[in-house]
């Protein structure tokens, strides 16, 4: 069974092993594939490992001997999968492998906004607080956030385990998600329209999958139904959000500020409003990448090999 791995990198740069992957076949494994160097590194493969190559169905129609795509995240919009099931073709994922390093990021960008935390420290690094006159002093604001309304778009894994910290800060807990009945109270989580929860909320944060009805689901239309001041946090997906609109709002004060670990083009031109938008912080797309998280994500792509290769194939999503 020849496996190949288009775009290992990112989730194994070196620290990791991929001992058991080459226990199951003749493996091939790439750092890194350029679109143009698909076809000939996947031509004589049977199973296909990608992060973020694209196999869409011009790619898949022309590898006749793949049996198998296993992604290697969550999101598998970069698979044609009605393309692969046509072609009897199985393409798995890797879910919930990274619920508790986005969860920590989430609230990395809530209290580094809160606190102004990234404002001190830099200004503290370049002397101010060794030359000031006083004890203290604070470069941003410094907000309480007991008592705070925090709303959740999506209440999955990582919308829970949002709930369940922020709950834990004596925030005010809300939630959207489809599956959700408003006016339900799930385990101290209010349940509430999505209008209501961004005219609401003096924060709101993204863990909605990205479709054609969440996207740019944060527009300049729905800015201007928010507190003035408010705090919006992605580390969903980029195209979540209207870039332009947000940084507009942040420019105008309409917004207070901004966390994302994810934008619309990855990795961004220089030009994406939001790097240079005031009060916003830009971390780039590693929430999901600890150490703990990248090492179940190989574990289970692996384990989701196994499956297959015994006819017991899981986390299918096709």
């Amino acid at each position: 069974m020849r496996i190949v791995a288009l775009d290992a990198y990112t989730a194994n740069p070196g620290d990791l092993k991929w001992d058991a992957l080459f226990e199951l076949g003749d493996v091939v494994i790439y750092d890194r594939t350029a679109r143009s160097e698909t076809l000939e590194r996947a031509k004589d493969a049977e199973i296909v490992l990608t992060n973020k190559v694209i196999l869409d169905a011009p790619i898949i129609e022309r590898l006749p001997k793949l049996r198998y795509v296993g992604v290697l995240a969550t999101g598998t919009n970069i698979v044609d999968s009605a393309s692969a099931r046509a072609r009897g073709i199985i393409v798995t994922n890797i879910p919930q492998y990274s619920t508790e390093s986005v969860v920590q990021t989430t609230l990395a960008h809530l209290l580094n906004i809160a606190s102004s935390y990234v404002l001190n420290v830099t200004s503290t690094r370049r002397g101010e607080w060794a030359s000031c006159q006083d004890f203290s002093y604070t470069k941003g604001p410094l907000v309480e956030l007991s008592g705070k309304r925090i709303g959740i778009v999506g209440f999955g894994a990582i919308g829970k385990r949002v709930a369940q910290a922020t709950l834990a800060l004596g925030m005010d807990v809300c939630a959207y998600s489809p599956r959700l009945t408003p006016g339900e109270d799930y385990d101290g989580v209010k349940a509430i329209p999505l209008g209501e929860l961004f005219a609401t909320s003096d924060v709101v944060t993204l863990h909605c999958p990205l479709k054609e009805e969440t996207r740019a689901l944060v527009n300049a239309e729905r800015i201007n139904t928010m507190k003035r001041g408010a705090w919006i946090i992605n580390t969903g997906r980029g195209p979540l959000i209207d870039e332009n609109a947000v940084a507009n709002a942040l420019r105008s004060g309409r917004l207070g500020a901004v966390g994302v670990d994810v934008l619309s083009s990855e990795p961004p031109s220089e030009t994406n409003p939001l790097i240079s938008a005031p009060n916003c912080y830009v971390t780039p797309h590693n929430a999901w990448a600890s150490f703990e998280a990248r090492h179940r994500l190989v574990d289970i792509a692996i384990e989701n090999i196994k499956a297959f290769l015994a006819d017991k194939p899981q986390n299918v999503v096709n």
